[in-house]
């Protein structure tokens, strides 16, 4: 199996460690990971905020850059939900306005072989016990990508569950927004923050060391709010969380 490595933006830009952590987990686990050079960005940003045909080169070139692959895995929910629920609708609705219709067709390849990292390991790879070590308190929080758009449901918690050494603690209002939504943070900051707040109040109640999700655009605005209100919390990605081990830990 052929599987690439589709980074985003966000985690190339600011998280680089969480590329890291993938390769080296799906590397443990087997897995021939590739990085195509060649990656830019999905189009999810343009998209959301009202620039879909501005969008359609960038889903073009996703395409593209992806399509040779027979998996690609992405460390990102919302990246991964950009893909596999919208670039359909682009391409349709593209072919409806008679303006690139070949852009359907172009798409359709890489949906269905674009998984969020926690789908690739349960569902693909069959495992949800990676030799995982990590001796934290852990809260996790569903992203709304993660939750609503493709559905991972318990996949990120049974992987959770099965490292070594983590005590895996509820979080209170985990189904709630953390107010982050890519561009809504900026259009309805008062609200975004209040959102955030209310998240980090509730992992916080947990007593938790380590708040986790599957998204670090989400983390980063609630691992900002945990800055500004002086919280000991931690926000980790679960790629980071996976890939330590006993022999090697990443802490």
């Amino acid at each position: 199996m052929r599987v690439a490595l589709f980074l985003t933006c966000v985690n190339d830009t600011l998280y680089p460690d969480t590329g890291r952590a993938v390769v080296r987990l799906l590397t443990r686990l087997g897995v021939d990971v590739d990085f195509p050079m060649g990656q830019t960005c999905c189009g999810q940003a343009h998209y959301n905020t009202g620039y879909r045909h501005e969008a359609e080169p960038l889903a073009r070139h996703f395409a593209e850059v992806f399509g040779e692959y027979d998996a690609i895995v992405t460390p990102s929910g919302s990246c991964g939900a950009m893909v596999r629920e919208l670039y359909p609708r682009m391409g349709s609705r593209s072919r409806a306005e008679g303006r690139g219709a070949d852009l359907a067709a172009v798409l359709a390849p890489v949906v269905p072989k674009t998984y969020e990292l926690t789908e690739f390991l349960v569902d693909v790879l069959g495992v949800t016990d990676v030799g995982a070590h990590y001796p934290h308190r852990v809260t996790y929080h569903p992203t709304c990508h993660g939750l609503r758009s493709l559905g991972l449901g318990d996949r990120p918690r049974r992987l959770l569950e099965a490292v070594s050494g983590l005590d895996l603690v509820e979080l209170p209002g985990a189904d709630e927004c953390c107010g982050f939504g890519g561009t809504f943070a900026v259009k309805n900051s008062a609200v975004s923050a209040a959102m955030g707040h209310d998240k980090v109040r509730s992992a916080e109640s947990t007593g938790a060391e380590i708040l986790c999700a599957a998204d670090n655009s989400c983390l980063m605005h609630i691992g900002g709010t945990m800055t500004r209100l002086r919280t000991r919390i931690r926000p980790v990605h679960i790629a980071e969380i996976l890939a330590s081990t006993e022999e090697e830990p990443l802490i």
